[in-house]
This record gives C-alpha cells, sequence and structure tokens, in this order.
C-alpha cells in the first residue's frame, strides 16, 4: 500500500511514463494520497495558467486514489515526528528549541503531515523530494521514489 506524495501525483497528471508503468505493475495495491497532498495540487492548479482544467483533472485523478484525511491519530504521529526532528536536529538548549521554526531545519510542515499520515496507516510514501527522504530515519516511515 502506498502513498503519493505531491511530486509523484504531479508525475501522473504529466504522464509521466515510469510512474505509469510502476501503478501498472501495482495494478492490486492500494494506492492513496492525502488532503494535504490535494491542497498542494488545488493550490498549484489556482496559479497556473489553466486554472479549471488543472482542477478538472487533479478530480479525476482522486477518483481513483483513496485519499486520507487527518484525524487525532494523525495530529499525535505529526506532533510525536515533528518533536523527534526538533530533538535531533534543533538546538541542544530546550529553551531555545520553543522558538525554532521547523522549516529552519530544513523541513516543511505539509511534509511532515503527509509523513503523518502515511505512518498511521502503515504505508509506503512514494516521494522524490529530497525533504520527504531526509524524514526517512523516522521510525514507522518509509519512502521509496518511483
Amino acid at each position: 500500500m502506498y502513498l503519493l506524495d505531491t511530486t509523484h501525483c504531479i508525475a501522473l497528471l504529466n504522464n509521466n511514463q515510469n510512474v505509469i508503468d510502476k501503478m501498472k505493475t501495482l495494478k492490486d495495491t492500494e494506492i492513496s494520497t492525502s488532503l494535504i497532498v490535494c491542497a498542494e495540487l488545488i493550490y498549484g492548479a489556482y496559479i497556473s495558467e489553466l486554472v479549471s482544467e488543472n482542477i478538472r483533472r487533479i478530480e479525476e485523478l482522486v477518483e481513483y486514489i483513496q485519499v486520507y484525511g487527518i484525524n487525532w491519530d494523525t495530529i499525535y504521529v505529526y506532533s510525536r515526528m515533528k518533536a523527534e526532528i526538533l530533538e535531533r536536529f534543533g538546538p541542544k538548549d530546550k529553551r531555545k528549541r520553543r522558538n525554532t521554526k521547523i522549516e529552519s531545519l530544513g523541513f516543511k510542515d505539509n511534509d511532515l503531515w503527509i509523513a503523518a499520515t502515511a505512518i498511521q496507516h502503515n504505508l509506503i510514501l512514494v516521494s522524490s523530494d529530497s525533504d520527504m527522504h531526509n524524514l526517512s530515519g523516522i521510525e514507522g516511515l518509509n519512502v521509496e521514489n518511483w
């Protein structure tokens, strides 16, 4: 079971043959994404030149894959993971950690929500985003790039 990050959803929308071929080999395997990815895709459509067409294509894509939302379990996974990153990569002085932004450590909140969704549902996260691969040391997170 796989959870596609924004990079791979865009690859599908752009008919990337490598991703399409991999999907064909997984025909009986659940392919999913998260609401956060959907939000990133829709935002991208709104700032594109072909807003309506791109939104339609995104809506068509998500008809064929499961979309996981955010719930309390996701919130706990996200929060634990964010605290672990801060402890691992942030200042050693706990007082300074309170003012440390996760972005200053090279991570984005949206990426953490997507990774938390993958961990919560025991899914393999599929991404070509180097930030996601930097998270691969987090317990329970498996990351692949097709």
